[in-house]
């Protein structure tokens, strides 16, 4: 991440973060009174608060115009798995709106590459909305409460749906685009059990579909995107052999 600046960002004291973590309320309360968070102090927090993931950064860096292939703009940049650590790295990377153009940062589970072809990804597709006015967009915190809704687990209805895969900012000339990558296009998911039920492993194309349209419902929500705009879902197989022309939407909430 050596071409990135990272100056140091302000951590905002009085807003403290819904996220969803894993349940310590068995665990010794002693020394409550000592605990420092990342809240409290940004550098130097004691306690860390577990996600329900691991989740790793990616940073995509602009091409030089030489000839770049993918791997070589793509840089893992670190892998997370609490609170207290996601807001340390937020507070030290460069902000979206100081990104140079053709940048992009990357927000996925940890074990997928945010690339069409990851295993995890390629029968998946993405929400996506592009906020063409860049000047009234406020994109830091946009992206801030989108990585946040990830994270938190709180844009799926259900855990055990599992469709999030991660999300991702672009920073282009005319635009700024986020996006949220999903597991299935809505298609049937197999699996024994019912499949329309929490107890089925699977699921039928009607449920699949629900629960993307909710996801894309919630992810547009979290955006602040009006009602009257558009957020469209569509295949990364599609969106692949579309080229350089935007893949037709598959789904549009």
């Amino acid at each position: 991440m050596a071409d990135v600046e990272t100056p140091s960002l302000p951590a905002d004291e009085n807003k403290k973060p819904t996220i969803a973590t894993e349940d310590t309320s068995n665990e010794d309360s002693k020394g409550q009174n000592e605990d420092v968070t990342v809240l409290h102090d940004k550098d130097n927090f004691n306690v860390k608060h577990p996600l329900m993931n691991e989740w790793t950064l990616w940073f995509t860096k602009p091409p030089s115009g030489k000839g770049d292939n993918w791997n070589d703009l793509l840089k893992e940049v670190v892998t997370f798995d609490s609170v207290e650590e996601f807001w340390g790295i937020y507070n030290n990377i460069t902000p979206t709106s100081e990104l140079a153009l053709k940048s992009d940062y990357h927000l996925f589970k940890r074990g997928v590459r945010p690339e069409w072809e990851d295993p995890q990804n390629k029968h998946g597709g993405k929400w996506a909305y592009q906020f063409k006015d860049k000047r009234a967009a406020p994109i830091d915190e946009l992206w801030l409460h989108v990585m946040l809704s990830a994270i938190g687990e709180t844009l799926e209805s259900s855990s055990s749906d599992g469709e999030v895969m991660g999300v991702v900012v672009n920073v282009r000339k005319g635009f700024y685009r986020i996006g949220l990558w999903t597991k299935t296009i809505g298609k049937s998911v197999p699996g024994g059990g019912d499949a329309d039920t929490a107890g089925g492993k699977g699921r039928s194309p009607e449920k699949s579909k629900e629960v993307l349209m909710g996801l894309g419902r919630k992810f547009k929500e979290v955006l602040g995107v009006k009602e009257s705009e558009v957020v469209e879902f569509s295949g990364h197989t599609e969106s692949a052999n579309a080229g350089s022309t935007r893949a037709k939407a598959k789904f549009t909430c």
